[in-house]
């Protein structure tokens, strides 16, 4: 059952006894733990197990209490902001969970032209948007993976007004190392794709057919992404198909692995659950549900443990998880999401063609208003990508502090840009408030230079970075 054959040593009896033998009655020892996640220099796998197992009140409000410091110290109030931009929900792949699943006779399949794509851009600049995840189902046409380069290509060559997508993050099926290439050349931000379950048994079980089900193939797309130049790759677990427990040492190993091979690890983690979806009953009753309270914790543990790695959450969320999430660790939210080729620009199939259902409906001046009343800055900032900081460079910059100079000037520029071009009058007072606030608060160099970029957006000039 625990024979590995890929080059991701995924251990499970390690996390087996790992989870059987750190229990929550060493108090004193979890304690340490969190003291030590205050140094910011993370957490190894023995730490992570012991913090699964918190249940008491006092140490879970520890746990909490911690994870807002280490959010706060290393990203401040940003959140950074994005959406996805479905293309195809054609795949040949049987996943149980995924509503774009080959053998679902439910839903309406839809690829989109080049022309459709473009549409589909200026619908979401008009609403503001810069950055966008570009996701397809696991079939491509006739042209293979060159639609996904042509999309791109279409993407960043699409403008309306004073707005265009500045940066495009890419969520496709594996590829080889020669084609990861040419994702690479096509300007990516950042590859993500999810292994779904780190459980071997389960993850046979819900991928019964196509090429997904090769468990080795999909958990090394990251060594093949990297070996190709790709240094911010984002991964993740569908939580629900497994214990929740497992899945985050799992992860956790894949983390170490990339670290140990590359010298860096994921620029992010996703952390979606199971979510409704047409014709796919296992997501109507997950197999081990995750409560709340238990995706609380380890929203918290990710990030104690991998503290200078982004953490996404998605409309798959209620608006109320989502707004208690911003403290506990998330640092990247989708807004406005919709999960059909189509659904911004015509949206003729909404829920029947979409991959899940969603729990949050806002649109983006929605989200926008509810996290600036909150106190946290919108971030549409692209520069890292831009200037190259990415991988190993970013960390660099990241771990003594030193990104936070950048982050925060470009952070409040963006988020100007977006009231002044396509804020509401409420979301543009709120806005305007917390800019202020904010630049209170800072230092008199990062004061001086904050103003000076935020005087340029003022006087129309877009896209200021630094």
């Amino acid at each position: 059952m625990n024979k590995q054959t890929n080059s991701v040593p995924i251990d499970e009896a390690k996390i087996n006894s790992l989870l059987e033998t750190c229990t929550a009655n060493d108090s004193d020892r979890i304690i340490g733990i969190l003291d030590k996640a205050r140094e910011l220099k993370g957490l190894n796998l023995e730490d992570v197990a012991y913090l699964t197992a918190i249940e008491e009140p006092s140490l879970l409000k520890n746990l909490f209490e911690t994870a807002r410091y280490v959010k706060e110290t290393i990203y401040g109030k940003r959140l950074v902001l994005f959406v996805p931009l479905y293309i195809s929900n054609f795949c040949r792949n049987d996943c149980i969970y995924c509503a774009f699943r080959a053998s679902n006779r439910d839903i309406v399949r839809r690829t989109l032209s080049q022309d459709e794509i473009a549409n589909e851009v200026k619908a979401l600049v008009r609403q503001g948007h810069k950055r966008v995840l570009l996701v397809t189902g696991e079939a491509y046409p006739d042209e293979g993976i060159s639609y996904v380069l042509k999309s791109i290509e279409t993407i960043y060559k699409t403008k309306v007004d004073n707005g265009e997508i500045r940066r495009i993050n890419v969520n496709v099926a594996p590829l080889n190392v020669d084609e990861f290439r040419e994702l690479k050349a096509a300007q990516i931000g950042t590859y993500q794709i999810f292994q779904e379950t780190y459980h071997r048994e389960t993850y046979a079980e819900v991928h019964p057919r196509g090429k997904k089900r090769d468990y080795d193939f999909r958990i090394t797309a990251m060594d093949r992404a990297m070996e190709a130049g790709i240094d911010d790759v984002g991964i993740g677990v569908l939580f629900g198909l497994y214990d929740w427990r497992f899945e985050v040492l799992g992860m956790m190993q894949h983390i170490n692995h990339l670290e140990d091979k590359f010298g860096v690890g994921p620029h992010t983690i996703s952390i979606p659950r199971l979510e409704p979806a047409l014709g796919c009953e296992i997501t109507t009753n997950p197999p081990h549900e995750v409560s709340d309270d238990d995706f609380s914790k380890l929203i918290a543990i990710f990030r104690l443990a991998v503290p200078y790695t982004g953490m996404i959450i998605t409309t798959r969320e209620t608006p109320r998880i989502r707004r208690e999430s911003f403290a506990l660790g998330i640092s990247q939210i989708s807004a406005g999401s919709r999960t059909n080729p189509g659904g911004y620009s015509d949206n003729p199939f909404e829920g029947v063609s979409s991959q899940f259902q969603l729990g949050d409906h806002r649109t983006l001046d929605e989200v926008i208003q509810d996290a600036a009343s909150l106190g946290f800055i919108p971030s549409f900032c692209t520069a890292c990508y831009r200037l190259g900081r990415t991988g190993m460079d970013f960390m660099d910059l990241a771990k003594p502090g030193e990104i936070k100079k950048h982050c925060e000037p470009n952070a409040l520029a963006t988020f100007l840009e977006y009231l002044i071009d396509y804020g509401s009058d409420e979301t543009r007072d709120i806005g305007e408030k917390l800019i202020t606030s904010t630049i209170d608060q800072m230092d008199d160099t990062l004061r001086e230079f904050s103003i000076k970029q935020l005087e340029k957006v003022r006087s129309g000039k877009r896209d200021v970075f630094c």
